[in-house]
């Protein structure tokens, strides 16, 4: 009996990552201009926001307690993961590889949409409760933007999201700007 030999495996191959790298040159310009604009506190850390090469993570934390915080990881892709409030995670690219063919032009863009959505007040989040458990809901709206995310909770992050306030949507608040 003649047996064939198994077909290899297709992968996506990443052969022009460096074409990212405009990515965290415009997450950089654009984590200064909102530091200089709205009343945030700025950190930098090597705190990771998932599973993967790190090169740093920069937060914006409004001092309104109301306004939706932000974070921006660097990888070493290179690329930015950029997280929007509680649960809202978004990473640029979405793949990279050779066949996706993203542009990184049109992913700065996107970038720029996203973070514009949250500083204006763009951002709603909630809790959800089901027969299997709990998920968290995030939408970001802008105009000519709309996204929404779920994601499956642990009991005890939905119990400690519920008494924070998020069982009802919670719409977060546009950052408050610097005084001129």
């Amino acid at each position: 009996m003649n047996v064939a030999e198994p077909v290899p495996k297709v992968y996506p191959r990443v052969n022009r990552a460096g074409r990212f790298a405009v990515l965290h040159d415009a997450a950089g310009e654009l984590i200064e201009r909102l530091d200089e604009a709205y009343t945030v506190e700025r950190r930098e850390t090597k705190e990771s926001l998932h599973h993967g090469p790190l090169v740093r993570t920069a937060w914006l934390i409004p001092h309104s307690p109301a306004a939706a915080p932000m974070a921006v990881m660097f990888t070493d892709f290179p690329s930015v993961v950029l997280r929007l409030g509680r649960w809202y995670r978004r990473s640029l690219p979405a793949c990279g590889c050779d066949a996706c063919d993203e542009d990184p032009t049109a992913l700065i863009a996107d970038l720029r949409v996203q973070v514009t959505a949250l500083v204006e007040g763009g951002l709603w989040e909630r809790v959800r409760r089901g027969l299997t458990g709990s998920w968290s809901q995030s939408r970001l709206i802008a105009p000519n933007f709309r996204t929404a995310q779920q994601a499956p909770l642990e009991a005890s992050a939905a119990r400690a999201a519920r008494r924070e306030g998020f069982a009802a949507a919670v719409q977060w608040a546009p950052w408050p700007r610097r005084a001129p």
